[in-house]
């Protein structure tokens, strides 16, 4: 397929080709699903901690004798029942990450793609820098083409200085060609990919079935 290609200043400069088969999908939302959930789940960081009745601190001593004051039966005041006790079933440390199957997590970037790509919300825009790595910069083209909605800027190379100009814009995240997140392009509302980068993609994701 073909789509326009974009100057930094918003003009049109252009056509580019967009292989189908990365480009061109049907949309699946259960391959989506999987991707973003997955992505979701390995950056928890499952450092949850609860003391249960033998961990928490305190005397293992009987409060009180068993039988004539009336009261309930107490092995110690750790019981989980009573405030400051042990808990029952709390969370461990645990490690919540797992991992997908290659051409999956594959097929699932390249239908988030194609989805931007149907929804006219990806626009190919020639190379560029931001030579002078300033904000202000990066932020006049954006509002050509994103405004300040949430934005994705695929890019070719780690262009430090189009980074560093970015860092300060907290709607803006940055990906590299090869190495896409599906939770970062799902939710943006916008995509701007650039030239060298569909090239790229093209080519990278061009034999992956």
């Amino acid at each position: 397929m073909k789509t326009k290609v974009y100057t930094k200043e918003g003009a049109e400069k252009g056509d580019i080709e967009l292989a189908d088969c990365v480009f061109g999908l049907p949309y699946n939302e259960a391959l989506v699903w999987q991707a973003v959930n997955n992505e979701l789940a390995n950056r928890r960081l499952g450092t949850a901690n609860a003391l249960d009745r033998g961990e928490v601190h305190g005397s293992n001593a009987k409060p009180y004798r068993q039988k004539g004051t009336g009261r309930a039966r107490r092995g110690d005041k750790k019981s989980p029942i009573l405030v400051g006790g042990g808990v029952v079933f709390g969370p461990k440390p645990r490690d919540f990450s797992y991992s997908l199957p290659k051409k999956l997590k594959q097929r699932a970037l390249k239908t988030i793609l194609s989805l931007k790509v149907s929804s006219e919300t990806l626009k190919v825009i020639e190379d560029f820098t931001v030579e002078s790595g300033k904000t202000k910069d990066l932020a006049k083209i954006l509002e050509k083409f994103a405004g300040r909605e949430r934005t994705t800027i695929i890019l070719k190379d780690g262009d430090a200085l189009i980074k560093r100009a970015g860092a300060n814009i907290p709607y803006v995240h940055f990906l590299s060609y090869n190495r896409l997140r599906a939770h970062d392009l799902f939710y943006s509302r916008n995509v701007l990919l650039l030239e060298g980068a569909a090239q790229e993609l093209n080519n990278f994701y061009g034999g992956a079935q």
